[in-house]
């Protein structure tokens, strides 16, 4: 039994978080191979486990070594370590805050894309007083002269030094106490606990988005080496299931199950492959006597293939475009500042991954909307209706009455939003009602106002109509799903060949992408995302263009679960009378479709198009089956 734990161990270390070493401290050199880009409308889901024992021991906490506290490590050299280097005092009060300088010379329309990216991101800030980071961009390899040290250098404290390629001049200026992430970083310079060394990343590597991970064999394929090990002077060696237990010892050279092969740039077609880091050497006696190659050749394949599917939801989290590469090297400098408990080896190691899972919403996984099945919890039984009024102003006296009937609601909050004054009365209800003043902004819809109470917010436009048998069953469902939106309104997106573009309907079909939030279930912390994570230019975007709110709220809760949504049953006669949108006065005769281009900006924005389509309606028991009334549980469902 000992033997197989230790066994366990050595393959959730080397697989599942070798490809985090590099940008948790560790010097791992990886050279990213691009992926062919996926046709429009391709899409692909964060890797499903098969094996829920292996999950298990990824679930459980305290297991992953980053859980455990450990001092800081000083550079090489040096007495630097975070006490002396670094003034925390600084972060303390809104967390990590960077301010970038500005170049000082002309830049490539990249690296101005780069910029553009962090100062649209939670982390930025224009203030060098108030920031926590004073972040520098170096253009050394761009245009192959030395970078300059800025007039606020104060010897690099609190400074990050920021090279995604390997710069020309070995020392730029006097680093001091600044930090350094770079790519390909040299070992006499590297400080281990205080440097980040990142992935050498190609120069046609994505800005945003990034194409995802090529697993496609749910097995490995016959034929292919089971391992290959990388060599002191280049080269790798690789062993198929069929070799002896010691293909490396010198004793065993003659094994015809061992082949060396040439070429140290390309990783070959391995199932494994083990780099041995800094002293190839001791590496190798170190596997002989662990017998690597035995305990791999006795794994299944479906433990293989969930193994893989984790270093595609790492490839996926934070390699697979330059701008997550830079977000989680300033995820991991804020967990440093902060201790490992921001973000427990649960939200590094599990999907969505720590860039969607803010430590300033919470530190524990069970707060989180995409964890409770990890954990074996429900959500609370209880919601918050939230209710925009927006223009033409009126009161909603009868959805206030329909939504407070419902025996899982916890809380009525009405967003008042437009210019008329408040109402002097409100209907009385047995649960509590407030009222928000809101900033005449339809992105108000979507902030994480502390008077939320629940887990659950039920998002209503004050023209919706619902029945409180709909709310009850939508609310229901959504318990069951709460990583999900669950709507009663659809729409969809589509490829349009034509123009080569994404298309939007509002037209009722069976497919469906997105629904509506005028009428809609979805989890609190979606508003501490939209508000906090998603680019300024898009929260602009949805004022600015009311009708793309929807779109822009699906996308980001379809970005971060990598699933649709899911429709419940909404009556038809409602639906027909006055089928509603946000952001525009007055009922229609059918949903206000938002221009292609706000389809198309977010996605470009998002750097690519994360909506899923689904044909999954969800319907009580016995709903419309002709059976007695009173053995049907949501009875009014039936009901004009």
């Amino acid at each position: 039994m000992q033997s197989w734990r230790r066994r366990k161990s050595l393959w959730l270390a080397l697989s599942a978080s070798w490809l985090l070493l590099a940008l948790l401290g560790g010097f791992s050199l990886l050279r990213l191979a691009l992926p062919p880009r996926p046709r429009p409308g391709a899409s692909q889901g964060w890797p499903r486990w098969l094996d829920a024992e292996l999950l298990q021991s990824f679930s459980q906490a305290g297991e992953l070594p980053e859980d455990a506290a450990s001092p800081p490590q000083a550079p090489h050299g040096g007495s630097c370590n975070w006490g002396a280097c670094f003034d925390t005092s600084k972060c303390r009060g809104d967390g990590l805050k960077v301010f970038v300088y500005p170049a000082s010379g002309p830049i490539s329309e990249t690296h101005h894309r780069i910029l553009a990216s962090i100062e649209g991101s939670r982390f930025h800030t224009f203030s060098p007083a108030g920031a926590c980071l004073l972040l520098l961009l170096s253009l050394d390899a761009q245009t192959g002269e030395c970078s300059s040290m800025p007039l606020q250098w104060n010897r690099g404290r609190n400074h990050l030094v920021l090279r995604l390629h390997p710069a020309p001049c070995p020392k730029t200026f006097q680093l001091g106490q600044a930090m350094v992430a770079e790519a390909s970083p040299m070992v006499d310079s590297f400080r281990p606990g205080f440097d980040v060394a990142l992935p050498f990343l190609p120069e046609a590597h994505p800005l945003r988005g990034g194409a995802p991970g090529q697993l496609q064999q749910h097995s490995p394929q016959p034929g292919i080496a089971l391992l290959a090990l990388e060599e002191e002077r280049g080269g790798w060696r690789t062993a198929d299931t069929g070799s002896s237990a010691c293909p490396w010892d010198a004793r065993c050279e003659q094994d015809p199950g061992s082949k060396q092969t040439q070429g140290r740039e390309t990783l070959p077609n391995a199932t494994f492959c083990l780099i041995s880091g800094h002293r190839p050497e001791a590496a190798l006696r170190f596997l002989q006597a662990l017998q690597v190659l035995a305990a791999l050749q006795e794994m299944s394949p479906a433990r293989v293939l969930a193994l893989r599917q984790q270093t595609q939801f790492l490839w996926d989290a934070y390699f697979s475009s330059v701008e997550k590469v830079i977000h989680t090297t300033l995820e991991v400098i804020q967990d440093r500042i902060f201790g490992t408990s921001a973000h427990p080896s649960l939200l590094w190691n599990s999907p969505p991954g720590a860039l969607l899972a803010l430590s300033t919403f919470s530190t524990s996984p069970q707060d989180f909307p995409f964890y409770h099945l990890q954990q074996g919890s429900r959500p609370e039984g209880r919601f918050s209706a939230l209710i925009w009024v927006g223009p033409p102003g009126q009161p909603p006296l009868k959805l206030i009455q329909a939504v407070a009937g419902s025996q899982h609601c916890a809380q009525i909050l009405v967003l008042w939003s437009n210019e008329r004054p408040l109402p002097s009365s409100w209907p009385e209800t047995a649960m509590p009602l407030t009222v928000i003043d809101g900033h005449r902004k339809v992105s108000d819809r979507f902030f994480p106002y502390s008077t939320i109470r629940t887990d659950a917010i039920l998002s209503l436009d004050a023209r919706s109509s619902l029945s409180t048998s709909e709310v009850d069953f939508a609310f229901v469902v959504w318990q069951s799903f709460p990583e999900r939106m669950v709507g009663f309104l659809t729409s969809s997106h589509f490829w349009d060949e034509a123009h080569g573009g994404w298309g939007y309907t509002a037209e009722r079909t069976n497919e469906f992408s997105m629904v509506l939030t005028t009428a809609a279930f979805y989890h609190r912390y979606y508003h501490t995302l939209f508000t906090h994570s998603l680019p300024k230019v898009l929260r602009t975007l949805a004022d600015e263009a009311p009708t793309c709110v929807d779109v822009l709220m699906n996308f980001l809760v379809a970005a971060v679960t990598k699933l649709p949504p899911i429709k419940v049953p909404y009556s038809k006669q409602r639906q027909e009378a006055a089928p509603l949108a946000s952001g525009g006065p007055g009922p229609r005769p059918k949903p206000q479709a938002p221009a292609p281009d706000c389809v198309n900006q977010i996605a470009a924005a998002f750097g690519h198009m994360p909506l899923l389509s689904s044909r999954l309606r969800l319907d009580p028991v016995l709903f419309k089956d002709p059976v007695s009334v009173q053995r049907k549980k949501y009875r009014s469902l039936e009901k004009p």
